[in-house]
């Protein structure tokens, strides 16, 4: 039986080992985290896209938790699908490198691995392909070696690793035939690209797009408050046009992995490789980094006009996590949200059916959505506009709410 090891168990990794060993592959799945693979090893799934029965039954047989490295030896076929984060602003690519080192130790002839963490283009073949062959294989006759991006987004009801297309590439013919014929026993279409350079490019203009088009709207929201505009109508209006418009809206923020991060390795890649700014990446940074202290400060102004200050006011955040739907806490606005809020003096309380308590953001405590906290809130901010909440218990007993969503209506609500 073919033996895949898929290094990472979050968001990306766990749905890529947990449907190999649906059709019928030997899998192992490696995260260094003890504490996650424990819960793995329970059957206890902490990503929405797998229930606890699905992880169950392929734990029953194909899957097998570890965070021992040991256990990737005689592997066929090896998945890294570890994080990419940037520390102090450059891209940090020691979880790939640690990968990969540690890959090549049991790598043997005929093996393949893919990278499928999101990078700049050339990492596949300038970073990982080295450490392979390092050890005197070469890559495209003894091992191959491809790129294919992960386009997981979590808690999407209709499109899942299984539905989505999957980019492939191979740094060689060969490779490209290997990766491409690996995912197509997972996901019902493959799309192959002719280098890795393409394929990381690809994913990084996807996430690019979305970032510049929200950075767009978020501008266009502030504009338009101080204009006296609604820009949710004007939004709405526009997305009647059936050609040349895609719809975006305003929020709080953007969060997860691929908004806040990702634009920011093309920049960097530009920046190093040629010298120029990518100037469109810049700049929705900057709107989109600052939208926590926007909220805030709209926070601020709806105390005001009911003569009180954010310094001893009881804020009622509703939503923790970075999207709708779903416990990922990862880069949400919520935190700089949070953080900001106590800097000025309010007592922060938050709700989020979601989100575990330990990822819960420091200075906020975690309370249940009930009438009495809606109630003793000075101001309620909903920042993610989870399906669990009950948005005619929020506008009924709530003294004034600053909706960050545009999805509640009343004479105590204020949009965004």
């Amino acid at each position: 039986m073919t033996k895949v090891v898929v290094v990472g168990q979050g968001y990306v990794g766990l749905p890529v080992a947990v449907r190999a060993a649906e059709v019928g592959f030997d899998v192992v799945g490696l995260d260094l985290d003890e504490g996650r693979i424990k819960r793995l090893a329970a059957g206890e799934s902490f990503v929405e896209d797998i229930s606890d029965e699905r992880l169950a039954g392929v734990l029953a047989g194909g899957y097998t938790p570890s965070s021992d490295p040991a256990d990737a030896a005689g592997f066929d076929v090896a998945v890294i699908s570890v994080p990419t984060p940037l520390t102090d602003g450059i891209p940090d690519l020691s979880y790939i490198e640690s990968a990969a080192m540690s890959l090549a130790e049991h790598i043997g002839p005929g093996a393949t691995v893919i990278l499928e963490s999101t990078t700049y283009p050339g990492t596949t073949e300038e970073l990982v392909q080295p450490l392979l062959e390092a050890r005197g294989l070469r890559v495209g006759e003894d091992v191959f070696l491809g790129y294919s991006p992960e386009r997981i987004d979590p808690g999407n009801p209709t499109f899942s690793l299984e539905n989505t297309p999957k980019i492939v590439s191979g740094v060689t013919p060969a490779c490209l035939e290997r990766v491409q014929g690996f995912f197509d026993r997972l996901v019902e279409r493959t799309v192959p690209v002719s280098s890795p350079k393409e394929a990381e490019l690809a994913k990084l203009l996807e996430n690019t797009f979305r970032h510049v088009n929200i950075a767009l709207v978020n501008e266009l929201a502030m504009f338009a408050h101080d204009l006296g505009v609604d820009a949710w109508e004007a939004i709405d209006a526009a997305s009647t046009k059936p050609f040349g418009y895609m719809k975006f809206t305003p929020g709080p923020g953007v969060g997860g992995h691929c908004l806040p991060i990702d634009p920011s390795y093309l920049s960097w890649r530009v920046r190093r490789s040629l010298g120029h700014t990518f100037r469109f990446v810049e700049l929705a940074n900057d709107v989109n980094e600052h939208m926590p202290d926007y909220v805030v400060t709209r926070v601020a102004a709806a105390l005001n006009q009911r003569k009180r200050a954010v310094n001893g006011s009881r804020i009622l955040l509703l939503g923790l996590a970075y999207k709708k739907n779903t416990g990922d806490p990862r880069e949400a606005p919520s935190k700089g949200i949070v953080r900001r809020l106590g800097a000025l003096g309010a007592e922060v309380r938050a709700v989020d059916p979601h989100i575990d308590l330990v990822h819960a953001p420091e200075g906020a405590a975690m309370v249940d959505l009930t009438a009495e906290e809606l109630r003793a809130a000075d101001l309620v901010v909903l920042v993610v506009d989870h399906d669990a909440f009950d948005l005619d218990l929020v506008t009924g007993e709530a003294v004034a709410v600053l909706d960050c969503r545009n999805v509640l209506t009343g004479d105590n609500v204020e949009v965004l």
